[in-house]
């Protein structure tokens, strides 16, 4: 965005491309920015004098789509996504089937069937089969949280690998209190072996993914959880309760 309207050319390598990365620099460049390499991860961006205004469209938060498809795939529970974009899915659909999760993309829906059969897929050979994350078209680490609890719930054992981000894989404590068997090897790494009966509890949200992560395994879990600390899930889910509601789950915001 700075460099835009600096003066000369801006060579920005490393850089994310993930698909709302993407939706920003082409919106930049319907209000006048020149920004070539759109989509890869080195951006040449020439500098012009003013940006003029547009209208564009936000794109789908394959996020929160992921996010419910594995909320439905837990609590058997049968749910059509609208306004989804398929190719932000295809790393992600993969994955999830290493969990038994499918779904099916239908132009620009999702549809989650009832009654999944979650069983972990083993590697070649038998072998415990191992889920990581990585840069962007990679599995995205902002849903590891979320298939760690997924894997609770599939038949079979399988390894987390979280590459990303420090301290990501310390929120299982809650699930294991909750009833998951999960072995932290270290600060990014666990094993998972399930399926198992989970039990409500009271817990504290550590981020936004995570958050979303304990309120799924709280909605598959037996009895009554409670989660504090929520501003960190309202900072990259909107409106999720009334959203959860209108699906059929018990849930509600609590102002203390």
């Amino acid at each position: 965005m700075a460099a835009t309207l600096a003066a000369g050319e801006t060579i920005l390598r490393n850089a994310a491309c993930e698909p709302h990365v993407s939706g920003l620099a082409n919106m930049l460049n319907a209000m006048g920015a020149k920004i070539s390499g759109v989509d890869t991860n080195t951006l040449h961006i020439n500098g012009v004098e003013k940006l003029s205004g547009t209208e564009h469209t936000i794109g789908p938060d394959y996020l929160e789509i992921g996010g419910y498809i594995v909320l439905a795939a837990v609590t058997n529970s049968e749910i059509t996504i609208k306004n989804v974009h398929a190719e932000d899915l295809r790393i992600i659909h993969s994955t999830y089937r290493k969990l038994g999760i499918e779904y099916q993309v239908r132009e620009n829906e999702v549809f989650v069937p009832a009654g999944q059969k979650m069983q972990v897929k083993p590697d070649f050979a038998g072998d415990v089969p191992k889920i990581d994350d990585g840069t962007w078209p990679s599995f995205p680490t902002d849903l590891m949280s979320i298939m760690i609890v997924a894997a609770t719930q599939a038949d079979g054992t399988v390894l987390m690998f979280e590459k990303m981000y420090d301290g990501r894989m310390f929120f299982v404590d809650y699930l294991v209190s909750m009833g998951a068997r999960i072995v932290l090897c270290d600060p990014h790494r666990v094993v998972v072996v399930g399926p198992s009966v989970l039990y409500g509890t009271e817990m504290q949200s550590p981020d936004i993914r995570a958050g979303m992560a304990l309120i799924i395994a709280a909605l598959c879990a037996r009895g009554k959880s409670t989660i504090y600390n929520i501003r960190q899930i309202d900072r990259g889910y909107e409106n999720l309760e009334g959203k959860l509601q209108k699906l059929g789950a018990h849930i509600k915001r609590i102002v203390e």
